[in-house]
């Protein structure tokens, strides 16, 4: 307790702000507000009122003006200290996996509706909620997905062990809700977890902070609009501590505690930072993304300001901006839909390299999303497309795997990628006519060698200036999906400044 509150340790007020905005030992400087409504009154209401204006102007409103102020500058300080930095050895090793599997499955793939967001809208909330009783994916086989993932060349997988809609795909020990209670019954994550560290998989969970069945919380469906009638959100946070701590103890270490449906007014700042130091203080090592707290901005994803907790942002939907500077990676689903969807529309093997090496180019990490069918198989048109982007990885994986973003920023003509003393171009369109036009660099180009095949003898033509790199390749040697050429310069690639396209 700080010096000169602590003779009202014993007083009338009422301490019920909890946030801790103040100093390392405790004290809070909302005190100060309590403060301040406790000597007010009995300075102005006691017998000698005006004495008591002359101390309030002339005494006590200076201190409580300063110290508040004090207080305002350095809650947000204090809060920024107070967030423990990520480890650095795991978000290393995160950012070197640049590719990870994104998986989004439940009962709702009963419906082949999407997960959460059709419960109220269109399928009817009765009818969503009794899905699970119906849920028996007979042919899930923990070891073929991870296999799968593997031949994809991803190097770590996510899945959603609850998402908006409030069903548990592990044996939880706080709710009914969960895949238990299924004619399945078997624990998805044990199985899953399992099998990743097997087969060398990095395993991590999806976790949303809103659950729209939960009785507990103020919010339900459809999307959360519908208020409910008797919430209770200090028991719905301690559900979600008991389950974050459940899944890191029964299946972790797990690589990332990946949250999501942090949007919603119940959820606060301060419950933000506070589920951020639970997940760390469960496992000190373990990598939590920026939605576990408020500031995430919309689809761009990324962070307000340094104050919020969050070790990486989450672009949704679209290839996030270069950033070297704060880590980031693209979630996004290889259909339309998150969870499965009957004959979902696929994007194409050009499209998914696409966004791939632009994502790496970015400096970022690329988390692509398969929704699993009611059976428990992946569904043979997505599996065939991940074994694709792994047969291209297989030949290309030098230039991907623990590279860093640049120095030619992404464009539309492609991306870059550089470690050591090498950048790897990726020319995803080549101009109609003439040379492939990229800006001037800092060092020293030293040769250009044409990696994707071409006809026995093609060389790079390549020509640095003050002005711009030019590059030509004859079109019949032009990989119609990626044209991929490798760079060497003098010195450290990583070292020259990034350059816009």
């Amino acid at each position: 307790m700080c010096p000169g509150i602590e003779c009202f340790a014993n007083s009338e007020i009422q301490h019920t702000n909890t946030r801790n905005l103040g100093c390392h030992s405790g004290c809070s400087f909302t005190a100060f507000g309590d403060l301040l409504r406790w000597i007010v009154p009995r300075l102005l209401c006691g017998p000698d009122f005006p004495h008591g204006i002359v101390l309030i102007l002339g005494f006590w409103l200076p201190i409580i003006v300063f110290f508040g102020s004090v207080g305002q500058g350095m809650s947000g300080r204090v809060l920024a200290e107070e967030i423990p930095p990520p480890a650095a050895e795991s978000l290393a090793r995160w950012q070197a996996m640049r590719f990870g599997l994104f998986i989004h499955w439940g009962p709702v793939s009963l419906k082949g509706t999407e997960i959460g967001w059709s419960r109220g809208a269109q399928v009817p909330i009765e009818e969503y909620d009794k899905l699970y009783l119906q849920f028996n994916p007979t042919l899930f086989n923990a070891d073929e997905w991870v296999a799968l993932a593997k031949a994809a060349g991803m190097k770590y997988l996510v899945i959603t062990s609850k998402h908006h809609d409030g069903f548990c795909i592990w044996d939880s020990a706080y709710t009914d809700y969960d895949i238990m209670s299924t004619p399945f019954k078997r624990d998805i994550l044990r199985e899953l977890s399992d099998a990743c560290r097997r087969q060398g998989i990095v395993f991590c969970t999806y976790h949303s902070i809103c659950d729209w069945y939960h009785p507990d919380y103020p919010l339900g469906s459809p999307g959360g609009r519908k208020p409910k009638p008797n919430p209770n959100m200090e028991r719905y946070v301690e559900y979600l501590h008991n389950q974050t701590r459940e899944i890191i103890q029964k299946y972790g270490p797990l690589g990332v505690m990946w949250f999501d449906g942090e949007w919603e007014k119940p959820w606060t700042h301060e419950l933000g930072l506070a589920m951020y130091r639970h997940i760390r203080s469960c496992q000190p090592d373990i990598l939590v993304n920026n939605r576990v707290d408020k500031g995430r901005r919309g689809m761009e994803g990324v962070t307000a300001g340094r104050e919020y907790a969050g070790d990486f942002d989450t672009p949704e939907q679209r290839v996030g901006a270069f950033n070297r500077e704060r880590p980031w990676e693209t979630c996004m689903t290889l259909g339309r839909q998150w969870a499965w969807r009957p004959n979902d529309d696929i994007k194409s093997l050009g499209e998914c390299l696409r966004i791939l090496l632009q994502t790496v180019g970015g400096d970022g990490n690329l988390l692509l999303n398969v929704g699993p069918m009611p059976d428990g198989r992946i569904e043979p048109r997505q599996a065939d497309r991940l074994r694709e982007i792994g047969a291209w990885l297989e030949k290309y994986a030098e230039g991907v795997y623990a590279t860093r973003g640049g120095p030619f920023k992404p464009g539309d003509w492609g991306a870059s990628t550089c470690k050591d003393s090498r950048i790897w171009l990726y020319v995803l369109k080549w101009p109609a006519e003439g040379a492939l036009i990229l800006p001037a660099i800092e060092g020293k180009i030293l040769s250009a060698t044409l990696r994707s095949p071409a006809p026995t003898g093609t060389e790079v033509e390549l020509k640095q200036t003050n002005q711009g790199i030019e590059i030509r390749l004859p079109a019949e040697a032009r990989d119609p999906l990626v044209s991929v050429i490798e760079l060497t310069v003098a010195g450290s690639a990583i070292e020259i400044p990034p350059v816009g396209t």
